[in-house]
C-alpha cells in the first residue's frame, strides 16, 4: 500500500506552549466579554469546526466509523436533526425523542464495540443515564452542551501517546487538564468575578439582552443569576478552546488523519473542506444577524452530526481502557494512510485488544502504527 504524504508535525514543546498561550488568550476573552466571545466564536468557527472534527474522527478511527455501521449512525443522527428542528413546533416530545436516539447510539456502539463485562457495564450505565435524562431533559441538554466542549481532552490524550519525550507528554497533558478542569473550577468559584464582563457588548444588536445565550448554557432557572454568568464564562472559554483544538491544532499535528479521510473521500480534499466551512460561516452570519434564535436552532440541528458521530469513538477509547488506532479491514490491519512496512509498534496489540477477555469486538482495534508522515525528532509513533 502506498503511503500518503503529509506535512510534518511541529515539535511537542511548540505545541504545548502554543496551547498554553491559547488558554491565556481564551480566558482573557471569556472574562472580558463572555457573551460576545461565545457568539462571535460560533459565527466564525461553528460550521468549520464541525467539518474539521468530522474529518479527524472519521479519518483517525475508520475501524469504529466504518460502513455499514456509519450508515446506521448517520440515519439515527438524521432523526436527531429532525427532532431538533421540530422542537419549536412540538416541544418536549421532540426533546425526549432526541434523548432516546442519543442513548440508542451509545447502546449500539457498546453492542458493536464491547463484549463481556464491559458491554454489560456500559449498558447499565447507559440505562441509568437515559432514565435520568428522560426524567430531567432540561438538565440533560445543558450537561450535553458543556460535555461536548470537554470532548477534545479525550482525543488530545490519545494523540499525545505519540510524543516520545515523557517530560513533554506529561507537560502537554497537564496543559489540557489545566483548561478542561482548573480554569473552569476557578471561574465557577467566583475568584475572577471582579474581571467578569456582563454586557453583551458588540453582539447586542444580534442577541439583544442575551437571555437566550445565557439560558442555553446555564442550569435551568439560573440564567439571570451570578451563577448563570459564571457558567456562561466557562462555556465561552471552553468553546473557544474547543475551536482552537479543532480549527488550529488538530489539522496541524495530525495530518495523517486528514490524509486518511481524504483517501476515503477524495472529493472532499482539504481546500474544498475549508472553503465549504468559510462559505457556510458567511451564510450563517447572515442568518444569525436576521434572527439569532432561529439561526441557532438550525445550527444546533446540523451540528448534531459531529456531536453524535464522536460518541462511538469516545466509547471505544474510554471503555476500551486504552487509545487505539482503528484499521479498516481492506488495509490488512493497518491504519488508513500508514505504510505497508511494520512500524515500531505495529506488531503487538495493546492491553485489552485482540482476543483476550474484556477487549473490543468487531472493531479491529490495534495500537497506533507509525503514521505516514515525517514527525519531528520529539514525536514518534
Amino acid at each position: 500500500m502506498t503511503s500518503v504524504a503529509a506535512p510534518p508535525s511541529p515539535p511537542a514543546r511548540t505545541v504545548t506552549l502554543l496551547v498554553l498561550g491559547a488558554v491565556a488568550a481564551a480566558l482573557a476573552a471569556a472574562l472580558g466579554s463572555p457573551m460576545a466571545t461565545a457568539v462571535i466564536g460560533l459565527i466564525l468557527f461553528g460550521i468549520l469546526h464541525n467539518l474539521l472534527e468530522i474529518r479527524y474522527v472519521v479519518g483517525r478511527f475508520p475501524g469504529v466509523l466504518g460502513r455499514p455501521f456509519l450508515d446506521l449512525l448517520v440515519g439515527l443522527i438524521t432523526g436527531i436533526v429532525v427532532c431538533r428542528l421540530l422542537v419549536g413546533v412540538v416541544g418536549r416530545p421532540a426533546q425526549l425523542a432526541e434523548v432516546v436516539l442519543g442513548y440508542a447510539i451509545l447502546a449500539l456502539a457498546a453492542q458493536r464495540g464491547l463484549r463481556g463485562r464491559r458491554r454489560h457495564a456500559a449498558w447499565l450505565v447507559i440505562a441509568v443515564a437515559a432514565l435520568a435524562s428522560l426524567s430531567f431533559p432540561a438538565y440533560h441538554f445543558v450537561v450535553l452542551t458543556h460535555l461536548h466542549n470537554v470532548v477534545p481532552l479525550v482525543f488530545l490524550w490519545e494523540w499525545s501517546r505519540r510524543i516520545a519525550s515523557r517530560r513533554w507528554r506529561r507537560s502537554f497533558r497537564a496543559v489540557q487538564l489545566l483548561w478542561v478542569l482548573v480554569v473552569p473550577a476557578v471561574l465557577l468559584s467566583g475568584l475572577l468575578d471582579g474581571s467578569l464582563g456582563t454586557d453583551p457588548g458588540i453582539v447586542r444588536s444580534v442577541v439583544g439582552d442575551g437571555q437566550s445565550v445565557l439560558a442555553a448554557s446555564a442550569p435551568p432557572g439560573e440564567a439571570a443569576t451570578v451563577l448563570g454568568m459564571r457558567v456562561l464564562a466557562v462555556f465561552a472559554f471552553m468553546q473557544t478552546m474547543h475551536y482552537v483544538v479543532w480549527v488550529a491544532l488538530m489539522p496541524r499535528v495530525a495530518p495523517d488523519a486528514s490524509a486518511a479521510f481524504e483517501a476515503r473521500a477524495p472529493w472532499l480534499t482539504g481546500p474544498r473542506l475549508w472553503a465549504a466551512g468559510f462559505v457556510a460561516a458567511a451564510l450563517f452570519a447572515v442568518l444569525f444577524g436576521l434572527d439569532f434564535t432561529q439561526g441557532k436552532a438550525v445550527y444546533a440541528a446540523l451540528a448534531s452530526y459531529h456531536a453524535y458521530l464522536e460518541l462511538p469513538v469516545l466509547l471505544a477509547l474510554l471503555a476500551g481502557g486504552a487509545a487505539w488506532s482503528q484499521a479498516p479491514a481492506s488495509s490488512g490491519g493497518r491504519a488508513a494512510g500508514t505504510p505497508t512496512g511494520s512500524g515500531r509498534d505495529g506488531a503487538a496489540p495493546v492491553g485489552g485488544g485482540g482476543g483476550g477477555g474484556g477487549g473490543s469486538q468487531g472493531l479491529d482495534l490495534r495500537p497506533e502504527t507509525a503514521p505516514a508522515v515525517t514527525l519531528d525528532p520529539e514525536l514518534g509513533p
